[in-house]
């Protein structure tokens, strides 16, 4: 059976995109490992699953898998690429896609851009999730040198935010590993490491949960600015520039909702057997 998908990529996070809407196929963590496999497999930082829609006046239902197998909340990245998809489907401007972490409305913008909605995010210590109750604001681990008091956000899957006076100095392939399994954790972590340039502009880079290193991490992003944002170290508007280019974030306020706004790009498409 010829397994047809779609490989795509937002500022160099790559995707395979499956559609499975017409029931004849499901995807699990097994058949996502394969995936993923950059030498045996097709390869990418993520899979993404388009399912049949759950919820009335959502478009679909999108699973999302890391390499190693694991279902993961949110990816901000992921979400643009298919949101372009159904709406280069459908012809219309606009979207919805839901995710086991909710509901996220999606727009095309200007210059061929995607936005979404990615929701506002949470900053209780049970929702990140914390192994203890601690300030999310300051969260007080690190090695006290290198990294040091982080803030934690969930952005629908969590996140460790650590800002930094030079991120082109860190070594975060080695840095990464440590924190996103730390005891604090329990369901482990993303981990972000940030320097604010200006009010309006952040460098930031990325060690995924479940996948290491990647280009951009749309989520990441999100839970960067919410925490900048936290800490009264930029406004409302700004641009997240990662290794794979930039992505630029509205923080409305009246719901603290989080609008982000990037590329997503079409690679190829193909079959792969199943």
């Amino acid at each position: 059976m010829a397994l047809k998908f779609r490989k795509m990529h937002g500022l160099g996070n790559d995707f395979v995109v499956l559609d499975v809407r017409d029931g004849k196929m499901t995807v699990g963590p097994d058949l996502a490992r394969t995936l993923a496999d950059r030498r045996r497999g097709i390869g990418c930082d993520q899979v993404m699953v388009m399912e049949s829609p759950k919820t009335p006046g959502t478009d679909i239902f999108m699973r999302i898998y890391n390499p190693d197998g694991s279902e993961a909340g949110a990816c901000g990245n992921g979400t643009r690429c298919v949101a372009k998809v159904l709406m280069d489907e459908s012809g219309k401007g606009a979207c919805v896609i839901e995710t086991v972490s909710g509901i996220l409305p999606a727009h095309m913008a200007d210059g061929g851009l995607v936005t979404v909605d990615m929701g506002a995010p949470r900053t209780a210590w049970n929702e990140i999730p914390l192994s203890e109750e601690r300030d999310t604001l300051h969260l007080g681990i690190g090695d006290g040198d290198t990294l040091s008091d982080p803030v934690a956000i969930n952005m629908g899957n969590p996140h460790c935010v650590f800002f930094v006076n030079n991120v082109e100095e860190l070594s975060i392939e080695h840095l990464g590993p440590s924190v996103e399994r730390h005891a604090m954790f329990p369901q482990r972590t993303n981990v972000e490491f940030a320097q604010v340039i200006s009010p309006t502009k952040i460098r930031m880079r990325v060690w995924e949960r479940g996948t290491g290193v990647t280009q951009a991490c749309g989520s990441g992003a999100c839970a960067t600015a919410a925490a900048a944002l936290r800490r009264g170290l930029i406004g409302r508007d700004v641009e997240v520039v990662l290794d794979g280019g930039s992505l630029f974030f509205h923080i409305r306020e009246d719901d603290g909702h989080i609008l982000m706004t990037g590329a997503a790009t079409d690679v190829f498409a193909g079959e792969m057997a199943a």
